[in-house]
């Protein structure tokens, strides 16, 4: 691993589907791996994850400063920083509690009404973003 100045950043980028959310020097960036949440400094080990429903936290002196919602992705940390490829992203404050709460009630009538394997996985990835995005926007 390499050895990170005081005064490194780390370049952290995420990309959804529809836009670009971030591309900025940040001091850490904590991401929900699929295996558990994961931060990542300068000089951080090669990486690659794959991301679970939740949010990641962008720090910077001491603080987090921006929570970025993703619904799952992909994660890879490399010399050159951190990139997210999201399926679904949005800053934490834009997620409506009340939508999210439909859209789980629609996931868990999808899952009940599931006629196979593929439809009842698709159903249970909805239920768990809407899940996480619940738990996000603070209830």
């Amino acid at each position: 691993m390499a050895q990170a100045s005081p005064s490194a950043k780390v370049q952290f980028e995420l990309v959804a589907p529809e836009r670009r959310l971030a591309s900025e020097q940040v001091d850490m960036v904590v991401a929900p791996g699929a295996a558990g949440d994961f931060g990542v400094l300068p000089g951080h080990s090669l990486l690659m994850s794959l991301l679970r429903p939740g949010v990641i936290e962008i720090w910077e002196a001491n603080q987090i400063t921006r929570r970025i919602f993703v619904g799952g992705g992909f994660a890879e940390v490399n010399e050159e920083g951190c990139t997210v490829l999201a399926e679904e992203a949005m800053a934490v404050e834009e997620i409506d509690p009340e939508r999210a709460r439909r859209r789980l009630s629609n996931a868990e009538d999808d899952l009940k009404e599931a006629k196979d394997d593929a439809e009842r996985a698709q159903a249970e990835r909805e239920v768990g973003i809407a899940e996480a995005q619940i738990q996000a926007a603070g209830g």
